[in-house]
């Protein structure tokens, strides 16, 4: 038998977005919007209590499973979702994600805070931050092609 473990971590991600806190906070809260620079969802709810579902991966490759109920929710300041995340069928982590919006000078600041347990090696904080990380860059290249839509 493999030996089980966990190990619990926390990450943090700060970012400014050259938008503002309520087109970020849409970034995240409308499914259509946040189908463009993360995985489209199977299912999506948002409201406390509401789930957001997704199954995807690399061409050819491996299939994830993002599986995330809403906590709180402060309309354009602050999102607070548990989730799961699956490797094919093997549980990888617990998280336990808080992303924070506030007035920056230049758009909005975003706090991504996320304290995770990750399950017997199959993922680890470093992995998760470095993919987290590549995600918030997706989101603000959106947000920037938003912006010079909105101008012209």
């Amino acid at each position: 038998m493999n030996k089980r473990f966990a190990t619990h971590d926390t990450f943090v991600i700060e970012k400014i977005y050259n938008a503002s806190p309520e087109q970020v906070f849409t970034a995240w809260s409308d499914s259509e919007t946040k189908a463009k620079w993360f995985q489209k969802a199977d299912e999506f709810n948002f409201r406390v209590g509401g789930r957001e579902y997704s199954q995807g991966g690399p061409k050819g490759g491996p299939v994830f499973t993002f599986d995330a109920c809403y906590q709180e929710i402060v309309s354009n300041q602050r999102i607070v979702y548990s989730y799961t995340m699956d490797l094919e069928e093997t549980r990888i982590s617990v998280s336990l994600t808080t992303v924070e919006f506030r007035h920056a000078e230049a758009g909005t600041q975003l706090i991504y805070t996320e304290q995770g347990v990750f399950l017997d090696g199959h993922d680890t904080v470093a992995q998760r931050e470095h993919g987290t990380r590549v995600i918030m860059d997706k989101l603000g290249e959106y947000l920037q092609i938003e912006s010079i839509v909105e101008k012209n």
